[in-house]
């Protein structure tokens, strides 16, 4: 409940009384304190941001970074963080030079940017963007480009280049999460803040505050909104505790990933939460805009999860989807085992191979149909265009005369592009097939899909999405934004794993 006088009856009185009065004049000094920094940053970065920075630091920078700090607090108060709570010591550049910090979950977590004045990792275009990006330039951000095949790389090596300069350059701050979370665990780490191989501090905030207006993610309120929430609170919470400098063994040294598991799992501690083993890819996966919207049991996040563990990107695989289908077509069906899975990869045979064959291994026999190992690819390669998935799997399915298909190859598809080990496509393959010949073209489905363009929830959702429980309905994503299989709940007891797609 927003901390306002008793007596009011609803929330959303206190918010339009703060909207009318407390909300524009905070508004009004946030952006003045902007405008105010911005001329003093203008002048501070004429010279080139790429030029190390001497040690110690220049008296004027060291003058204008004092007046920096001074004017963002005065704008984080305005904003009504009165009081930003320090636990633990920040560790000199020279005793950590990256620091981590999680988790990661709205743009207010700028605050302990503009309290360190570390250097951050962000987008190029983001320079582009009135005030905020020159106020960005003067702390030395590290530019990753869209347009430049090599940006990450180039990235990397220099983050690598900083880290190992003994103290030359700002602090690195990096949220190692990739993206915004819900607090409620840490999703993995991406290795490139681990990579130098050097010493990091691990730094975790908190935002104890009785309403969460701060949350940004996937879903739920937009940044405006969650804006204009925020500065309608009287006062606003966060907590930020810098932990002991993580010094990396040899082996983590060798193994980024390794190094990012562990810090992670110290940093989970210190905030009392879980970790989980999913990842960015996963939420763009399981919140992608498509026609076939993956269901919350679907299999296919444990799928991706496997196919990266073998060290196939399916950014990198999207281009190779065609010949793959091409290699399977011939197949007609013919079931593969194990080892030709592997041959097929171009990977050795492995546990992790072995497990990824297991989701396609109905029967438990030992074979699976490589058409659907393709399909599965192609949902997670390019989760929004469901078309392309199936025009891609009609092509195999299809019969030689005409490409068509029956409702059984219907049925085997679209369990497979959803990941689920039941389906009844009946009402749909009746809907699509109105000539009766009993069978459809891939043209017959396109057809449909622009008359129907929401076919999936008239025909396949309401009965399907929880089979042993037709009277709910299908379980909503969690109202800040991560879809309720990230949750590590999701594995207590009651729930089904992940296993076999018909298991």
């Amino acid at each position: 409940m927003l901390a306002c006088a008793p007596g009011w009856h609803s929330e959303k009185e206190q918010v339009t009384l703060m909207t009318l009065t407390l909300f524009p004049l905070r508004l009004l000094v946030a952006t003045f304190m902007m405008l105010l920094a911005w001329p003093i940053v203008l002048v501070a970065s004429l010279g080139s941001a790429e030029q190390e920075p001497t040690q110690p630091p220049a008296l004027w920078r060291r003058v204008v970074d004092f007046l920096l700090r001074a004017i963002l607090r005065t704008m984080w108060f305005a904003g009504g963080f009165h009081r930003v709570i320090v636990k633990g010591r920040q560790a000199l550049p020279t005793e950590a030079a990256i620091l981590t910090l999680a988790p990661h979950s709205s743009y207010f977590d700028a605050i302990p940017i503009t309290m360190t004045m570390s250097s951050i990792v962000m987008k190029a275009e983001s320079r582009d963007i009135p005030i905020w990006g020159t106020l960005m330039q003067h702390i030395r951000p590290l530019l990753v480009s869209r347009s430049d095949k090599d940006s990450r790389r180039k990235t990397v090596e220099e983050i690598k280049r900083r880290a190992q300069s003994n103290g030359k350059w700002p602090q690195i701050m990096i949220f190692p999460e990739g993206t915004c979370t819900n607090r409620t665990c840490l999703i993995t780490f991406k290795p490139g803040a681990f990579i130098p191989g050097v010493p990091v501090q691990p730094v975790v905030l908190r935002y104890p505050n009785k309403l969460d207006t701060i949350t940004w993610t996937w879903q739920g309120p937009g940044a405006l909104k969650i804006l204009w929430l925020t500065l309608c609170q009287f006062h606003n919470q966060v907590e930020i505790e810098f932990l002991p400098v993580y010094s990396p063994s040899e082996a983590e040294k060798k193994d980024p990933v390794l190094y990012a598991s562990n810090v992670r799992r110290v940093m989970a501690a210190a905030l009392g939460v879980p970790v989980t083993d999913y990842t960015y890819e996963d939420c763009q996966l399981a919140l992608a805009e498509g026609q076939l919207r993956l269901p919350a049991d679907t299999c296919l996040l444990e799928f991706a999860r496997l196919v990266r563990g073998l060290g196939l990107k399916p950014e990198k695989l999207e281009q190779d989807l065609d010949r793959y289908a091409e290699s399977a077509k011939t197949r007609r069906g013919e079931k593969i085992r194990l080892a030709e899975f592997a041959a097929f990869l171009q990977v050795p045979a492995s546990a992790a191979v072995e497990d990824l064959f297991s989701l396609f291994d109905e029967s438990g026999g030992g074979e699976m149909d490589l058409r659907e190992y393709v399909v599965a690819l192609s949902v997670v390669c390019r989760p929004s265009q469901t078309l392309d998935t199936m025009q891609l799997a009609f092509k195999m399915y299809g019969s030689e005369e005409d490409g068509s298909i029956d409702e059984d190859a219907l049925s085997s598809i679209l369990k497979t592009a959803l990941g689920v080990a039941e389906l009844t496509v009946t009402d749909l393959f009746r809907a699509i097939d109105q000539e009766e010949k009993e069978k459809i073209t891939f043209a017959d489905f396109n057809r449909l899909a622009e008359t129907s363009p929401n076919f999936a929830e008239e025909y396949l959702y309401p009965s399907q999405t929880r089979p042993d429980s037709p009277a709910q309905p299908p379980p909503a994503p969690a109202p800040n934004g991560f879809c309720v299989d990230f949750s590590p709940k999701s594995s207590d007891a009651g729930e089904k794993p992940f296993h076999k797609k018909l298991d």
